[in-house]
């Protein structure tokens, strides 16, 4: 057993809690305004951001997995943020779109999330938001 490794100096677990502490406090948002999950706000921020996609291709661009994206754009299709529109050219899909609650939703959160960012990276000089932008880029274009 290593007594010396500190697990809390241990940077995928610093990033990871970080990771959690924002995004819960961004949850209050998307939760108390629309009832939405995590994973029904990051599929409706996709389809807000991208347009029209396919539950496939969020499950690619948010790296989430498809029985929570599913989950997600039912959550959603209840509340009436989006609809579904079979393919003709392939029946096994649809694509998924934002209707006009679901796109107001969207731009009200977004509102939000840039306020939320604003102020988390107050604290940071220039030079650390740009090592923290570089850091994130340089881990984002490793392979998995």
């Amino acid at each position: 057993m290593n007594d010396q490794f500190d697990l809390n100096g241990f940077m995928p677990y610093m990033l990871n809690r970080a990771a959690e502490g924002t995004s819960k406090g961004f949850q209050r948002h998307y939760a108390d305004r629309y009832g939405m999950l995590r994973t029904e706000w990051r599929v409706l921020f996709h389809l807000g951001r991208y347009g029209d996609l396919t539950a496939k291709e969020i499950c690619h661009r948010a790296s989430l997995h498809k029985t929570k994206v599913s989950r997600a754009v039912a959550a959603l299709e209840a509340r009436r943020f989006l609809t579904r529109t079979t393919l003709e050219t392939d029946r096994r899909h649809e694509v998924l779109s934002l209707t006009r609650g679901g796109q107001s939703a969207f731009k009200d959160l977004i509102g939000e999330a840039q306020r939320y960012h604003t102020r988390l990276m107050e604290p940071f000089s220039t030079d650390e938001r740009a090592t923290i932008r570089k850091f994130l880029d340089m881990m984002a274009s490793q392979p998995r």
